[in-house]
């Protein structure tokens, strides 16, 4: 009975604790953390062990925003002046508080976000690379951590500040492309792979596009149509039709009413010519110029987009894999 009191005691302490910070009352939050964190008694269960845990990461969160707080006040001040100094020794220790607080909790498998990031920035901070490129490999590999893609984002961001090679940088991103193909790094995922000097690289760019089209929030992403219209123009000039074939054919029973639908290309024409235009390259590579789509968008008259719908009309006439007996 005693153990099912303490733990509800911990319960209830860390639920009162976020009520007062989520009303932003941190000092208030800060000692009923405090409290709940001294509480001694007897053997602790392991549920218990994980509160505990939980109350010290909570608290480490308060004391990073007293750090960020200090570091915000030390940036405007100058090296040379005394308060320099002085500031800088009451971030030190507030760091130190603030990590062995943090440490603890990412250790133990679970998904730690904001816990994670504001450790990081604060290993950054004092030069700790290594410390902080070990948290983050940790918290995207470990296989006792469950599948987070916050985890591959935060460890692409920190490769990318470091300047990694773009191998290194495309193998953290295929996994992400793996657990959330319509993630916004996609575009950039597709950028690096078609950056670089491997084959399979470029394949896989245009799959990518393909994939990030499939889902309904992304019908009117421009820039993913932008994308698709130029690469898959290029992939079939380059005599990779097998590539565009293998993409098309899982899809070509449902893309045609999802995205090229002749609904769709007077809405899409009214709202975002430009967007319109795109897509319409993009359904007449893969449709053919029969396709309601293309038709409609090929028909309108307007003279600031004369140019680009002439080449459009001929890219469909001489690319279309309609045409190519495939």
């Amino acid at each position: 009975m005693k153990n099912i009191g303490i733990t509800n005691y911990l319960k209830i302490s860390l639920q009162h604790a976020l009520y007062l910070l989520h009303h932003g009352l941190l000092e208030d939050a800060n000692r009923i953390l405090t409290q709940a964190e001294t509480w001694r008694y007897g053997e602790k269960s392991s549920s218990q062990e994980v509160l505990v845990n939980l109350i010290q990461a909570y608290k480490g969160l308060l004391q990073y925003y007293s750090w960020y707080k200090k570091k915000m006040e030390l940036s405007k001040l100058d090296k040379d002046d005394y308060a320099y100094n002085t500031a800088s020794q009451n971030m030190l220790n507030h760091s130190w508080k603030t990590s062995i607080n943090l440490c603890t909790l990412i250790q133990i498998p679970g998904v730690w976000d904001p816990f994670v990031k504001s450790y990081i920035e604060m290993l950054e901070f004092y030069g700790d690379q290594d410390g902080a490129r070990e948290v983050l490999n940790n918290y995207a590999y470990d296989e006792k951590f469950p599948s987070n893609p916050n985890a591959h984002v935060y460890l692409y961001n920190f490769l990318k500040r470091e300047k990694a090679p773009r191998e290194k940088l495309i193998s953290v991103l295929k996994i992400l492309y793996q657990i959330v193909p319509s993630h916004k790094l996609m575009l950039e995922f597709h950028r690096l792979l078609r950056k670089s000097d491997k084959e399979e690289h470029h394949k896989l760019g245009l799959e990518v596009l393909f994939g990030i089209l499939d889902f309904a929030g992304c019908t009117k992403n421009i820039t993913a149509w932008k994308y698709l219209a130029k690469y898959l123009k290029q992939t079939l000039m380059g005599s990779h039709l097998a590539w565009v074939q293998e993409e098309w054919n899982s899809r070509k029973s449902w893309w045609p009413s999802f995205h090229f639908s002749y609904f769709w290309a007077k809405s899409n024409w009214k709202d975002d010519k430009t967007l319109a235009c795109e897509k319409a390259l993009v359904a007449g590579l893969l449709l053919g110029k029969g396709c309601k789509y293309f038709r409609y968008i090929s028909k309108q008259d307007h003279q600031a987009l004369k140019k680009k719908m002439k080449q459009m009309k001929k890219s469909v006439k001489k690319y279309s894999i309609v045409n190519s007996g495939l």
